[in-house]
């Protein structure tokens, strides 16, 4: 075994440990939501941002809440509201009277700046406001009065939204869901489940958790990730399902024509990559499977994908479509 084999087996396993000790941890304070979890430290492991989608009181907030405490990472939160505007988000330029006597002006930091970001209830401010984490969410970067100021990583932006049919919401931009690369739907807990909540939270006292990782520890695992071997089959895998989620290429199937009208980004593509390259990490292995791509299929395609009008009539549920998408798609072709 060479020396550089040997280096990437003991860094797989150091990844391997340090993705399960994450995952326990958090599951300490939220209770089920396994799925929920694995996505969470998945995508900021990588670098991406998460929209967390469920009705109030399933521990959406507290999910992100923990997840601050065992990263051990700078933590703000917004709560946004109808009135909220771009400024209370990015900050703003201020008048200032300097020593001199003069007046300047001076760039007044929001809450953007920080390295975890919870966005609570997104989908409760207007377009507008929810247009300004674009930059943020994308190049890591505030741009205010002409300066841009960029942000400290590792930085990510975990929101939380409530289902779009309830009252006083607002859609997200379609530039906006793209920047998300999971959009995670949290289930309601089962009886089980909503047993232990009670106990861990009314009949006991609540479980504390460490820090495992930090800034610096994320950022080299990043370094990793690059390392680990994503083969040609595989890269074309993620470009055709991507493909397949558009009505007018070859690989889409006839529910896709019929049903969709726009599927997924490039970003679409990338994501399934990434994602991958976590999986198979967490897995123990330094190269990426078929099953790694389909591993997270739904969390990066189904909010990119747009329905028509018929689609829309039928009520098509989004994931099962991209079940089907899986099922038919061939792995080499």
């Amino acid at each position: 075994m060479s020396m550089e084999t040997e280096n990437l087996t003991g860094e797989v396993a150091a990844f391997q440990e340090s993705f399960q000790h994450v995952r326990d941890a958090v599951g300490k304070v939220i209770v089920g939501q396994e799925r929920v979890v694995e996505a969470v430290v998945t995508a900021i492991l990588c670098g991406g941002n998460v929209l967390l989608e469920g009705v109030p009181g399933l521990g959406k907030t507290e999910l992100v809440k923990a997840m601050s405490r065992v990263l051990h990472l700078d933590f703000k939160r917004i709560q946004f509201t109808p009135d909220l505007m771009p400024a209370d988000i990015i900050g703003t330029n201020i008048m200032t009277q300097g020593p001199d006597g003069r007046y300047h002006f001076e760039f007044r930091q929001g809450p953007v700046f920080t390295q975890l970001l919870l966005a609570d209830e997104i989908n409760r401010a207007t377009p507008k406001t929810q247009a300004a984490l674009l930059e943020t969410m994308q190049e890591g970067s505030v741009t205010a009065g002409g300066t841009t100021h960029t942000l400290e990583q590792p930085f990510f932006v975990l929101a939380t939204q409530n289902p779009i049919e309830q009252e006083g919401t607002y859609p997200l931009p379609e530039a906006q869901l793209d920047r998300f690369m999971f959009k995670v739907s949290v289930p309601f807990l089962n009886r089980d489940e909503l047993n232990e909540v009670v106990k861990r939270t009314i009949l006991s006292e609540a479980a504390e958790v460490s820090p495992i990782l930090d800034g610096p520890k994320i950022l080299a695992m990043r370094e990793v990730l690059q390392r680990v071997v994503v083969a040609d089959p595989m890269r074309d895998f993620a470009v055709r399902l991507v493909l397949a989620t558009h009505p007018e290429t070859a690989e889409s199937g006839p529910d896709v024509k019929s049903f969709v009208r726009w599927g997924a980004s490039p970003r679409a593509t990338q994501a399934l990559i990434r994602a991958a390259r976590v999986r198979a990490l967490a897995c123990g292995r330094p190269h990426v499977a078929f099953e790694d791509i389909r591993h997270y299929a739904r969390e990066v395609l189904a909010h990119r994908i747009l329905l028509n009008y018929d689609g829309q009539a039928e009520n098509l549920d989004v994931g099962q479509l991209i079940d089907g998408i899986l099922k038919a798609l061939p792995e080499t072709v």
